[in-house]
């Protein structure tokens, strides 16, 4: 069955299901949301009234959420790279790392960027700096795990380094992992030179000026 995939190249959450799809070169029909494409904005509205992004359309059904659709191509559309274990308690522990990432590393980055996109006058210095407090632990706890591990959830790459990827690359530009957490910084800079993290990457390069605290000159 023919997939799509209602996404935008600079979304976080794109990204990490467009990993998985390159993984695997998973053949999908993509469906660039924004205003040169307004037939595409009607049909994901129509199809989830929620208005997040990514949303998958395979066949006839629609799957929601990012970590939900990687374990759907993995079940329905499998590749060579297996982004779940098999193993159940492996699986488990992938399935952790994932929520970590999406928790407790895209959430803080997330809140510090939409702080931007407030007028000024309504700016929240106080939940900024307990955005950038959580970062600093998650990277902390980040470095301990990754402390003779490669990927996140162990020796293959997987669903949570899918999360991690887009996570880590866009909360070091709003605040950067400190030269203290080698590990997390090493991890980071091996997502960035993952084949298809790094094409995700450029294909959002357009888009850095869109960027609300500023796109660093890096990367």
């Amino acid at each position: 069955m023919t997939l799509t995939l209602y996404a935008h190249p600079f979304s976080s959450y794109s990204q990490k299901v467009l990993i998985a799809l390159y993984e695997n070169g998973t053949p999908f029909t993509y469906r660039v949301l924004g205003p040169d494409d307004p037939e595409a904005g009607a049909e994901w509205v129509g199809l989830w009234p929620l208005k997040r992004f990514p949303v998958l359309l395979d066949g006839g059904e629609t799957v929601v959420e990012s970590s939900v659709i990687i374990e759907h191509l993995g079940l329905h559309h499998p590749g060579p790279v297996r982004l779940l274990p098999d193993d159940a308690r492996a699986a488990l522990a992938a399935r952790m790392m994932d929520r970590f990432f999406d928790n407790y590393v895209m959430t803080p980055m997330q809140a510090i960027v939409f702080d931007h996109l407030r007028p000024a006058d309504d700016r929240d210095p106080y939940s900024v700096a307990r955005a950038r407090e959580a970062l600093d632990t998650a990277y902390r706890w980040l470095d301990g795990a990754m402390a003779g591990r490669e990927w996140a959830a162990g020796d293959a790459f997987g669903l949570a380094d899918c999360a991690a990827a887009p996570s880590l690359f866009y909360a070091d530009w709003v605040h950067e992992i400190d030269t203290a957490f080698p590990h997390a910084r090493a991890y980071r800079a091996r997502l960035l030179a993952r084949p298809s993290f790094a094409r995700a990457v450029e294909e959002a390069r357009p888009y850095r000026p869109l960027f609300p605290p500023g796109a660093p000159d890096r990367d």
